[in-house]
Order: structure tokens, then C-alpha cells, then sequence
């Protein structure tokens, strides 16, 4: 068992006095299932249901949540009493009946803790007629981030300097060399756990390759037709070479139309596998994404990327990812870091542009902080060279900007062309997933 950040989370909602029917989201194979039966040890009863079995999904054909439950302590040969039971409710997108009752779980049966799990559930929420509103907490889980890396790691000193604001010295080039360790590998828990067993990066190729195929044999499920199925074969497959925003009329060098193309890119976005990150022209809070710009894409994992691109050899050699396949794969790093930070909600990323008819500008990820956008390049180099930084700067009305880099950690005071001065916040790209303490510090003290 891999230690989850997100189980602090679960333990938090067992206490709570007013508990709803968790859901738990997120990408398949990201470790929602060994996640809830780990949590099952805190109970003295565990009742698992996973409705892709016609006897599981059967039961919520009945109308009373307490027949459900009386059932389904029959079925799973369970003894009824007074003692705390935990009921998991596994692929409840097979069901959107189920997913219906959740809201009559809460309402009626208060003293049972619910947690159901799935993936693909954005599709299966259009199939459900009353979805039960304001009735059920939710818990995203991602592919592992950094932090948890350590954990399975059981590097404790990495992980004290890693949550020590502003990070010690002496810690940097450990982080980094661990960092780098992390990117060749990605999050996949299927994937880690192989990892931590053989220290193998070699062998770690056919878990790589069924996932991706899994994912591929799963948004073909969801395809209307014949085309629509080939268009998202070529799309997936296409996809991991793209290396800056696209345009959905004859992606990959094919002749399928936008609206096809878009069709299957927004439902590949649903599934959690290729994520659209679209740009902004906000300057301040709220961020709205301009959807009539050209966006990129974002993958469910870096470790699937970097095998789809056959890169990992290449990639353990490397000293600043920055410089590396364009500065794809630390963007991709990056954010797959801030996405994994938003447990409640779907977190979802954006860039700033600037398109002009003399000027373009762009900034790699715009992150919010209380009433502040902040700006944040990722790149190496001398401040100088940030003219898309500089540019967002120029017009913002706040002082604060970011570059993330594999150098250390400091704050600058610096100008733009034109005369303004900002502070500059120089964070090691491996600090991403403390991004929202560096800011508390960085706004606080400057």
C-alpha cells in the first residue's frame, strides 16, 4: 500500500457531524479502489460492492435504500449490528440509478458511511435524471504527485525539507535528483509500486503500455459510431506528439474536421486522459478561459507520456528539464502538481495570451491566489529573457511574479523594459506542489 495524502482527507470525513455520501473521482488506475479498501481498516465492517458484476449493479433496482443494504449484507455474507460499516460502492457509473440514491443514503440512512467510486463518471452523470445536489461531498485523486513519491519512498528527510518554507540549501540537489527520478517515472500507482519492488525502470514498459491501452479501450466504449471510434484511435494515438497548442481542423496531420476533432478531445477531457488547458487574457481574478483561442493539452500522467514517447532513456540523463522536448515535460510536470493539490474540486489550469497584431505574448500558467493572478514561467535563464512575463507585468496591478526553474530558491527585485518593478520569486520546479505556501510567504514578507 502506497501512503495517499488524499486518506487524511477520508479520515476528516468520517469524523465530520454532518457526513454526506463521498464520490470519489478521478482517472481509472489512479488508486481509488485500494485507496477506500485501505480506509476500510478504520471500520469494523466492509461491505464492497462494484456494479460491473450484474448481481452488485442489480440491487439498486430496488427502491428502498434499506432493502439495498439488508441485500447486500445477505449477499456479502455480512452480520448486522450497531458497529461503524463502511459501504463502497465500486464503478457507480455502471448505474445511474445508484448514482440517484446516493442522495436517499443521506437522508435516510445517516449512520451508514457511503463512499462510491468511478471512473468515466462525467459521462454516466448525463444518463442521471435528479443527480443528488448538494447531498454528496466529492474527493478527486490524481496519479501520485511528488509528495506522495517520497512517501512510498520512506524518504523522510526529503519529505521534512520538502514542507520547510523557504527550503533549506542543503536539501536542493537531493530534491532535484529525486524530482528527476519521479518525472522518468510518473504517478501511476500500478506503476510505482513495480518500481519500488524490482528498481527497474525497464520492466515498467508493459504496465505502461496495457494502461494506455485500457484508457484507449475505454473512450471507445463512449464512441457513437464506426468514425467517431476511429477518430478518437487517431486522436489518442497522435495526441502525445503534439508540442504546442493545437488546432482541432486536421489534427495530426489527418483530414477529420474541427468539429469532430473537438467532439472527442472535450470527451478524452471528461475521461481524465487528455486534459484541454485553454488560455486567458484575465489580468485579475475571476479566470475566464477564452475557448475561441487555440489550447494544449495536458496529460492524465508523465510517466504514460514519456513511454508513448519513448524518452525515459533519454530523460535520466538530463541535468534542467527546461531545456528538455521543448519544455513540454516540465509543463506537463508542473501542472499534473497543481491539478493533484485540488482534492474537492476539478482543478483546471490555464495560460495567459496576449495576441496582438505586432506583439504576441504568453505565459506558461496563471495560478490564483486570493485577489491575485499570478504569472508563472517556467524556463531557466536570466530574468531579462521573461519578455511574456514582463509583458503580464506591465498591465497587472500587483507586484508579484514566478519562474519556475532547477535552480534554487530566492526572490529578486527586478524591472521590466519599461521601468516597473516586481518581486520575482525564483522556486525550483520540483516545489510545485507547495505553490500555495511559497505564495503565503512571498505576498506576506514582500
Amino acid at each position: 500500500m502506497i501512503d495517499r495524502i488524499a486518506y487524511k482527507q477520508l479520515l476528516e470525513w468520517k469524523k465530520s457531524t454532518n457526513r454526506k455520501p463521498l464520490l470519489i473521482r478521478g482517472a481509472r488506475q489512479v488508486g481509488k479502489t485500494t485507496l477506500v479498501r485501505e480506509f476500510a481498516k478504520e471500520f469494523s465492517h466492509y461491505i464492497e460492492l462494484n456494479l460491473e458484476r450484474d448481481a452488485d449493479r442489480m440491487l439498486f433496482e430496488m427502491d428502498d435504500v434499506n432493502k439495498i443494504l439488508n441485500t447486500a449484507y445477505l449477499l456479502k455474507g455480512k452480520s448486522v449490528d450497531n458497529r461503524p460499516t463502511l459501504f463502497f460502492i465500486d464503478e457507480i457509473q455502471e448505474s445511474p440509478k445508484a448514482i440517484h440514491k446516493l442522495r436517499y443514503f443521506y437522508e435516510d440512512r445517516p449512520d451508514i458511511y457511503i463512499i462510491a467510486a468511478g471512473s468515466l463518471l462525467e459521462f454516466a452523470l448525463k444518463k442521471v435524471s435528479s443527480f443528488p445536489v448538494g447531498r454528496v461531498s466529492y474527493l478527486y485523486l490524481s496519479p501520485l504527485n511528488f509528495d506522495e513519491y517520497l512517501l512510498a519512498l520512506k524518504h523522510q528527510q526529503a519529505i521534512d525539507a520538502l514542507n520547510t518554507v523557504p527550503l533549506p540549501d542543503y536539501a536542493h540537489q537531493t530534491l532535484l535528483n529525486l524530482f528527476h527520478e519521479y518525472a522518468v517515472i510518473g504517478g501511476m500507482p500500478e506503476v510505482v509500486s513495480s518500481y519500488l519492488k524490482h528498481k527497474n525502470i525497464s520492466q515498467l514498459s508493459s504496465i505502461y503500455k496495457q494502461l494506455w491501452q485500457a484508457y484507449k479501450d475505454d473512450a471507445e466504449k463512449y464512441s457513437k459510431n464506426d468514425t467517431e471510434r476511429r477518430i478518437i484511435r487517431h486522436t489518442i494515438d497522435t495526441a502525445p506528439y503534439e508540442l504546442d497548442r493545437i488546432t482541432f481542423e486536421g489534427f495530426g496531420k489527418s483530414n477529420y474536421r474541427s468539429r469532430e476533432v473537438g467532439e472527442v478531445i472535450r470527451s478524452l477531457d471528461l475521461s481524465g486522459i487528455i486534459r484541454l488547458i485553454y488560455p486567458s487574457t484575465c489580468l485579475e481574478p475571476p479566470i475566464i478561459a477564452d475557448l475561441k483561442k487555440r489550447p494544449r493539452l495536458q496529460f492524465l500522467d508523465v510517466g504514460l507520456l514519456n513511454n508513448i514517447l519513448l524518452i525515459q532513456g533519454e530523460l535520466l540523463s538530463v541535468s534542467d528539464m527546461n531545456n528538455f522536448h521543448k519544455g513540454k515535460i516540465i509543463q506537463q510536470l508542473v501542472t499534473q502538481q497543481l491539478v493533484s493539490i485540488e482534492e474537492t474540486s476539478r482543478y483546471s489550469p490555464h495560460f495567459w495570451v496576449r495576441e496582438e497584431k505586432d506583439s504576441n505574448s504568453e505565459v506558461d500558467l496563471i495560478y490564483q491566489y486570493g485577489k491575485y493572478l499570478i504569472p508563472i514561467e517556467i524556463k531557466s535563464g536570466k530574468q531579462g529573457k521573461l519578455r511574456s512575463l514582463h509583458q503580464f507585468i506591465e498591465r497587472s496591478q500587483h507586484p508579484y511574479a514566478i519562474r519556475m526553474h532547477a535552480g534554487g530558491f530566492s526572490i529578486e527585485k527586478v524591472k521590466t523594459p519599461s521601468g516597473k518593478s516586481y518581486f520575482l520569486m525564483n522556486l525550483p520546479y520540483f516545489l510545485a506542489t507547495k505553490l500555495p505556501k511559497y505564495l503565503e510567504y512571498f505576498v506576506t514578507n514582500y
